[in-house]
């Protein structure tokens, strides 16, 4: 079982910066898609960004621009970069990583992201 453990999340002030990072117990980047999701309070569970084993990576339209998306497979970690950040960014945001063998995800613990004044 692959472990997710996500750190990097806090309070900001708009148009303020966060980097998330997730790290994976074991090395899985390669063969595997990465993706970085968030829920908001009363709110769907909505993709933010994915990164796929070939390096492509697509966005949200209400992130794209501010947010980037990477990974390292050495450190067998993904990263959310986030600029500009707004409070309507404010929302828990979870790794995954989704394993196209069986269509089955693995979800991290979830870091609060809280953006205000």
């Amino acid at each position: 079982q692959v472990q997710l453990v996500e750190s990097g999340g806090g309070l900001v002030q708009p148009g303020g910066s966060l980097r998330l990072s997730c790290a994976a117990s074991r090395s899985i980047f390669s063969v595997n898609v990465m993706g970085w999701y968030r829920q908001a309070p009363g709110n769907q569970r909505e993709l933010v960004a994915v990164i796929s084993s070939r390096g492509n990576s697509n966005y949200a339209d209400s992130v794209k621009g501010r947010f980037t998306i990477s990974r390292d497979g050495v450190k067998n970690t993904v990263y959310l970069q986030m600029n500009n950040l707004k409070p309507d960014d404010t929302a828990v945001y979870y790794c995954n990583v989704h394993f196209p063998s069986d269509n089955s995800d693995i979800w991290g613990q979830g870091t609060q992201v809280t953006v205000s004044s």
